[in-house]
């Protein structure tokens, strides 16, 4: 079920300007890019990497449709839905509805309090019911990690819940959901230094900041995977790992901003407060860029 949904998904940037508008002719272009060049098996807007945290509902939903105008039917396309309640999660959601995405991407909430495991179930059933499409937990938040159990509960009784970005650093983690939920739901890795074992591992594919940088390399490693090429996956591997190393930052948004306009594609500055990549950041991810031969 949901078998569209797979291999390299990257959460896009959002292009915003100087004066804190959005680049829409970049959104676009870097869309084209995405499908025509690289190759990707779909995409996700408005995540963590889109800086979603500060869109407004009606940037949303433009960004949205921006992208799925322009991406034709030929690929999915993931809304990422970052919020604190389940009546602004329903609203978000319902805004977009309308627009042809596959899926929401939907964190739990995050504001210092962790409801307990009946009310998370609870939370994103009322999302399911509220919005009548289907959500992907956005598994990210560090105080208020699922549990691989917890998750895969809620995907076995809650209609409309198919699947998992795993975000947590922790491979066992990963293995662990990937054993219990097996293919009950959609598990895309956000284990971003190890897609190559997430992959190995037997993830569906990858939703994470490292693929929005250099999308054609990991289309390349997800092939090599699914070919059964370890040999090739492991070089990319090695010569992908020191660019996450690079990338891997507070300001991480605006490191990859960096990267791809290092590579020649517009992805405009990051949204206050985030601070811009510095000289010695640029510096670094220049250099694994090059390392990774990619310039």
């Amino acid at each position: 079920m949901y078998e569209h949904i797979f291999g390299i998904v990257p959460p896009m940037t959002t292009p915003f300007r100087q004066d804190d508008t959005i680049d829409e002719d970049a959104l676009r272009a870097e869309t084209r890019y995405m499908i025509e060049v690289a190759k990707v098996h779909g995409l996700a807007v408005c995540g963590s990497t889109g800086e979603g945290h500060t869109l407004t509902t009606a940037e949303t939903r433009r960004i949205t449709e921006i992208v799925v105008e322009e991406a034709k039917e030929r690929i999915p396309i993931i809304t990422g839905i970052i919020t604190d309640s389940t009546a602004s999660g329903i609203e978000r959601g319902l805004a977009v509805k309308d627009l042809g995405v596959a899926a929401l991407q939907v964190t739990p909430p995050h504001y210092l309090f962790r409801p307990d495991d009946d009310s998370m179930l609870k939370h994103f059933e009322a999302l399911a019911k509220g919005t009548g499409m289907p959500i992907m937990i956005y598994n990210v938040v560090p105080w208020c990690y699922l549990s691989p159990q917890l998750l895969t509960r809620i995907i076995d009784n809650v209609d409309g819940v198919i699947g998992v970005k795993q975000s947590a650093g922790d491979m066992k983690m990963l293995a662990d959901l990937i054993i219990l939920l097996g293919n009950r739901g959609r598990i895309m890795s956000a284990v971003d230094a190890l897609m190559y074992p997430s992959f190995s591992l037997g993830a569906h594919g990858g939703i994470a900041a490292i693929l929005t940088a250099v999308p054609g390399l990991y289309v390349q490693l997800w092939d090599a995977v699914q070919g059964g090429d370890h040999k090739l996956a492991l070089m990319l591997h090695e010569k992908l790992l020191p660019l996450w190393n690079a990338l891997l930052a507070d300001n991480l948004p605006a490191n990859v901003k960096c990267a791809q306009a290092l590579l020649g594609r517009k992805a405009g500055v990051p949204r206050s407060p985030m601070p811009s990549s510095t000289p010695a950041q640029v510096a670094a991810i220049r250099a694994a860029l090059h390392n990774a031969g990619a310039i």
